[in-house]
């Protein structure tokens, strides 16, 4: 309410706080001369001010209007009457009028409210009172005023001051509300940072905000209290006194305000409570994410200068000083490894305590954790490695002394010495003194060395051999020795100039170790076999770590909280018959292809052996669409993180599970290489009996693949016997039995048609390829039609194209014209459908003569 409002309602002198016998509120229109002046605008505002000041209890009673015109005329009770029955807002329930006291406008005023009643529009009794003791009659002394012979004290002064304290009060409270809620509104919306300053910048800013929105609501609730001091202050001075209705009004009021102040504080707190949490959480994310990448550049500088030690040395000094180096590496990394440590530590302490980004810590405390796993790891690796290559490069260095040494010992012993027998026997004596040293210098390592070992000794026992019989009594002349040890006659003499230090038949043998492991065939054929059950080995360790560390971590009661619900009781559908190739892996193919070390002809068979077995491959590749469906909706969770974190594998699950399909095609390359190294040798026309067999297996599980994209067709795929060839084509179509114009468009337009060609059935498919969740293309093939093989007829070609053959049904009722991408091709499909149909007729035959057997021999058939 404005201030113009308020001193309308002084002049208007309206509401005393008085209630009528039923606890209506009474309103006062005073004699005043300006009534009929007051604009109607001003009016409607005061009325209307004053029925929304009682309760909603006492307004639904009805309002007591009163007015006093004793000293008025007639007109000013008809203005009167005229401006209530037109804007009085409220519920009336009476309206009471002290007529005019003087006789005749009196007397106009009892003629005029009969005349005028109905003009006046108001359905509540209009009560015309000669003085303030008929008012008597109906309103309760205490509830009037003094100026209508009433007790109740009134100042309305005081009224006017209390009520623009509350209404100021009010507007206090609103506006309070409304910075309360749009600084809600402004937290909610806002984004939260993404580094660490930003980050404490908002906070600090949002506090800020918060502590002075605080100071806001503290003086909006002591004003409150203080405006409700002065209210009661009467009854606080006075025990006797009372607050009058309308006293008790305004006290309801401003407690109604401070209740509504009280409820929107707590409701602010409470959302600025969670807000203020989030602000921290973020804080500390932002610091989490800032030391996360910190940490994880200092760790992958430090593996990558742990990978750049890749050297093991090719002597004991060297490797001595890259075992220093490898020391102060690892020193050089304690302390960014107890960061990360310390780092991970601090993130799962942030789970723990219900952080909001707990999907984007968690994989960051698991990468932590891994990176300093594989620092470790490889740290211990490499100790190992360069251990072991410092214990072989002292074997090597007094390997190659006592090579020297005997090399030494053998030039040495004089030729005219060992002539005669004495000299012989005591050149055979040094001889087997030094070697008797030979035990101390055997090595089971590099073929180099082992082979240089062997021809220092081969040299020897070659010198002990002429020494004995120099050394046994001699029958015949002595021949002359030469001045030096004797080589193998069958290895080939240096060409090169030898080495100082060093004798020709050690560099000799040498050439030849190196001539013999560099034939073509020797080496190719033995690496390939080598290779083969070395990648079978590890093929098969692969599967047991993804069975073990995978498939049984499902049913790991401890990790059943970390498997998605999509994955739930889906196994089976993971890992399809992974567990079945695992086993016959293990336990059958890998020992019989080790028993093929010894006898390299045997691996052929091995393959030709275990062609059926091979055939659990179709069914792994026809799970495996499903699988990888499977995958993408659950590849990344936590589960498999850790699953692979425990593994130390450096690739994810679903690359280990294409393993079996890489593994089938690994064995077709193999077994063409070893073609190629055998060619026209024996077991060359095993080995290409064992490549087909898997070309066979390869062809059968891609056609499988094919198979399983049917849709449409009604049947089971199963009973139409063994799927030999599928492909597309263009296929035209002539029917006798149908249209002239359908025949001619037929004849001009093909259709593009996959066709699965089985023992029992040739089906035509409509290829169709859709795009899934943004992968690549996957095919599907909608089933069009399909001809049993027993009734169909073949034309192998057709005039005018060389690429094209006719299938016809029921004596070329239907006429299908297939047209291949090649001649090859062509011919494929005919001889393969040649061979169904001789099969067929074949077994027509023997099921005749079968019947034929079974006749009785009076029969005029036999």
């Amino acid at each position: 309410m404005g201030r113009d409002t308020f001193h309308q309602i002084g002049l208007l002198k309206a509401s005393s706080g008085g209630r009528g016998k039923d606890g209506a509120p009474i309103i006062t229109f005073p004699e005043f001369a300006g009534f009929s002046e007051i604009p109607d605008e001003d009016f409607l505002n005061v009325v209307t001010y004053l029925t929304s000041i009682p309760s909603l209890e006492a307004a639904s009673i009805g309002f007591i209007i009163i007015i006093d015109r004793r000293r008025d005329k007639w007109s000013a009770v008809k203005a009167s009457l005229t401006r209530i029955a037109g804007a009085f807002p409220g519920n009336l329930q009476l309206v009471f009028v002290l007529r005019p006291s003087r006789f005749i406008q009196r007397a106009i005023a009892d003629i005029g409210i009969k005349l005028y009643r109905d003009d006046f529009k108001m359905k509540v009794p209009i009560i015309m009172l000669n003085s303030v003791s008929d008012l008597h009659g109906y309103i309760d002394k205490c509830q009037l005023t003094r100026e209508l012979g009433g007790t109740l004290e009134y100042g309305h002064s005081q009224w006017i001051h209390h009520r623009t304290a509350i209404e100021n009060f009010a507007m206090t409270v609103k506006t309070t509300a409304q910075m309360l809620q749009t600084f809600g509104t402004d937290l909610a919306e806002t984004e939260l940072p993404n580094d660490v300053q930003c980050t404490e910048e908002l906070l600090s800013a949002h506090t800020d905000h918060h502590s002075k929105l605080k100071d806001e609501l503290k003086l909006a609730v002591k004003q409150g209290a203080t405006l409700l001091t002065c209210i009661r202050e009467p009854v606080t001075r006075s025990a006797n006194s009372k607050l009058s209705p309308d006293e008790l009004e305004n006290v309801a009021t401003v407690e109604r305000l401070l209740a509504q102040l009280d409820e929107t504080e707590k409701a602010f707190d409470q959302f600025w409570t969670k807000h203020h949490l989030k602000l921290e959480q973020c804080l500390q994310l932002r610091h989490f994410e800032h030391d996360f990448r910190e940490v994880k550049l200092t760790l992958d500088n430090l593996m990558e200068a742990q990978a750049g030690f890749s050297d093991i040395g090719d002597s004991v000094t060297r490797v001595e000083h890259l075992l220093r180096e490898q020391k102060q590496l690892e020193e050089k990394g304690q302390e960014p490894l107890e960061k990360a440590q310390t780092l991970a530590l601090h993130g799962e302490q942030l789970i723990q305590n219900n952080h909001y980004a707990v999907d984007s810590i968690r994989p960051k405390c698991v990468e932590l954790r891994r990176i300093c796993d594989d620092f470790t790891n490889e740290t211990k690796k490499k100790y190992d490695i360069l251990g072991k290559s410092l214990e072989l490069h002292k074997q090597l260095d007094k390997a190659s002394q006592w090579c020297e040494a005997g090399i030494y010992l053998l030039a040495s012993q004089a030729v005219d010495k060992c002539q005669s027998q004495e000299g012989a026997e005591t050149a055979l004596v040094e001889i087997e003194k030094f070697l008797a040293t030979a035990k101390e210098h055997q090595l089971s390592n590099p073929k180099e060395i082992l082979q240089k070992l062997e021809d220092v000794q081969e040299m020897f026992d070659k010198r002990q051999v002429s020494l004995k019989k120099l050394a046994a009594k001699q029958t015949r002349p002595v021949q002359p020795v030469a001045p030096h040890p004797e080589s193998s006659p069958k290895r080939a003499s240096p060409k090169t100039t030898r080495p100082a230090g060093v004798g020709g038949p050690l560099i000799s043998a040498f050439r030849y170790s190196i001539q013999y492991y560099s034939t073509p065939y020797f080496f190719s054929f033995s690496h390939i076999i080598n290779e083969l059950i070395e990648t079978e080995r590890v093929y098969v360790e692969e599967l047991q770590s993804i069975i073990e560390g995978y498939a049984s971590e499902m049913d790991n009661p401890s990790l059943l909280h970390l498997i998605p619900s999509v994955l739930q009781n889906k196994k089976d559908i993971l890992f399809g018959n992974l567990p079945e190739i695992y086993e016959f892996h293990n336990r059958i193919f890998l020992k019989e292809l080790e028993n093929c070390i010894e006898n390299p002809e045997l691996l052929a068979r091995c393959f030709l052996k275990r062609k059926e077995d091979l055939q659990i491959y179709e069914k792994y590749c026809q799970n495996k669409p499903r699988s990888e469906a499977l995958w993408r909706q659950c590849g990344d969770s936590i589960f498999f993180q850790e699953c692979q974190r425990k593994l130390d594998h450096k690739l994810s699950l679903d690359a280990y599970l294409l393993k079996p399909v890489q593994r089938i095609t690994k064995y077709q390359l193999l077994l063409k290489e070893m073609l190629k190294c055998s060619k026209n040798s024996e077991g060359t026309a095993e080995l290409e009996e064992a490549l087909a067999t898997v070309l066979d297996i390869i062809k059968s599980v891609n056609d499988s693949m094919h198979q399983i994209a049917i849709t449409g067709y009604e049947g089971d795929v199963s009973e139409l016997g063994k799927l030999l060839m599928q492909g597309s084509f263009n296929v035209w179509t002539d029917h006798k039995k149908g249209h002239n114009k359908v025949k001619d468009l037929a004849r001009f337009k093909p259709m593009q048609r996959h066709l699965f060609l089985y023992t029992k059935m040739l089906l035509f498919c409509k290829k169709r390829e859709e795009n899934t969740d943004g992968h690549e293309k996957t095919a599907s093939y909608s089933f069009k039609n399909s001809l049993k093989m027993s009734t169909v007829g073949i034309t192998e070609n057709v005039k005018g194209d060389n690429k094209k053959f006719e299938i016809w049904y029921n004596g070329r009722e239907e006429v299908y014209i297939i047209q291949a991408s090649s001649v090859e091709l062509k011919n494929t499909w005919i001889s393969e459908i040649r061979k169904v149909l001789t099969g067929q007729l074949e077994a027509c035959r023997g099921k005749t003569r079968c019947d034929l057997m079974m006749l009785p021999s009076s029969c005029s058939c036999v």
